[in-house]
């Protein structure tokens, strides 16, 4: 056999076991997560809304386990604006965080 026919096969090889390992993630029969595993997708970190207020500037909305915060972002800071808050959807959960924020009475 020669060098190049060799080559070949141990290529064949890995493309073969990549594309069991694509096909067995994709179906779900293997996860690669670091950490314990946590509800359906085992995700701890989850990004909830993104609202631009310019180019640069952005408020973030985003779940970290079981807290939500509000992040503000810019081109060279982060800066945490409400932590934890609470919302279930509810208009009153809703001028509480505007209250909150701005100081506003909605």
């Amino acid at each position: 056999m020669q060098v190049t026919e060799q080559i070949g096969m141990v290529l064949l090889v890995f493309g073969l076991l990549g594309g069991l390992l694509w096909f067995a993630k994709r179906r779900g029969l293997a996860a690669f997560s670091q950490g314990p595993r946590r509800g359906g997708n085992g995700r701890r970190l989850e990004v909830l809304e993104r609202v631009p207020l310019t180019a640069q500037h952005a408020l973030h909305l985003v779940r970290v386990a079981d807290r939500t915060v509000l992040i503000a972002t810019a081109p060279s800071s982060c800066t945490l604006l409400n932590a934890p808050v609470v919302l279930e959807g509810s208009p009153s959960s809703m001028s509480a965080l505007s209250r909150d924020l701005f100081g506003s009475k909605t």
